[in-house]
């Protein structure tokens, strides 16, 4: 079996107990040589509630206590939850339209896209007039906005998805895509905000953040809020992109 930290294979002992183990139920079982148990309890809390269940730190801290799963297959659900594959690009996420149909940003192949973290009661607000300018200057040239509602700052996206695509048409003619509104930031985050804050400059810091994604899917830059649609430096960045 693996070690789950680093795929490395030991041998089992199935059958050697700790000695001096408390007594009652069933017995610490020692799996692996060379393998930090400790280690391995830390992250069976990354698991769902239904598979912690089957891993508990007992006797020593370099041992597990089996169960009522087999230990193995308890050490194999912790390597699935803590070995998970990182995605390489944007074009590896699902997501949901603001108009509720799933969206594969596969679609994005082959363009330039910038995700901006929008609100519709927010200071930066208007950036939705400019963002439109800018998605219609550069859109024949293989360039896409995606707008992205989430209301983790300010309580400043509250409505519904109907509510904000009613609001984005009627007060900036915003015809850029949209999504369903998500969390940027935090326990809840949507695994794509997971990977844009990963791959440039950290957590989102508030509204109107955006991210320029490249043709391949990888982001590019970052533009913090009060930089806004206009500014020459995210034009100069976008005509770069789209050579």
């Amino acid at each position: 079996m693996p070690d789950v930290r680093t795929g490395a294979v030991f041998p089992c002992n199935f059958g050697a107990p700790e000695p001096g183990a408390r007594q009652g139920g069933l017995p610490p079982i020692k799996l692996f040589s060379n393998v930090d148990y400790s280690q391995v309890s830390r992250h069976a809390l990354r698991l769902p509630k239904a598979a912690r269940q089957f891993v508990h730190p007992g006797g020593s801290r370099r041992h597990l206590t089996a169960m009522k799963l087999f230990p193995a297959a308890a050490l194999v659900l912790i390597a699935m939850s803590t070995h998970a594959p990182a995605a390489n690009s944007v074009h590896e996420f699902q997501m949901k339209s603001i108009d509720g149909k799933p969206v594969s940003l596969a679609e994005y192949k082959g363009k330039v896209v910038l995700f901006v973290n929008v609100a519709s009661r927010c200071g930066y607000t208007p950036q939705y007039g400019g963002l439109e300018s800018l998605y219609k200057k550069y859109r024949d040239q293989g360039f896409v906005i995606v707008g992205v509602p989430a209301n983790n700052f300010g309580g400043q996206e509250p409505g519904t998805d109907e509510e904000i695509r009613q609001f984005c048409t009627r007060t900036y003619s915003v015809t850029f895509p949209m999504l369903s509104k998500v969390s940027v930031k935090g326990a809840d985050m949507a695994p794509l905000y997971a990977y844009l804050t990963g791959a440039k400059g950290g957590d989102v810091k508030w509204n109107f953040t955006k991210f320029l994604v490249g043709k391949d899917g990888k982001v590019i830059d970052r533009f913090e809020p009060g930089v806004a649609p206009e500014t020459p430096e995210l034009s100069a960045a976008i005509q770069k992109a789209l050579k």
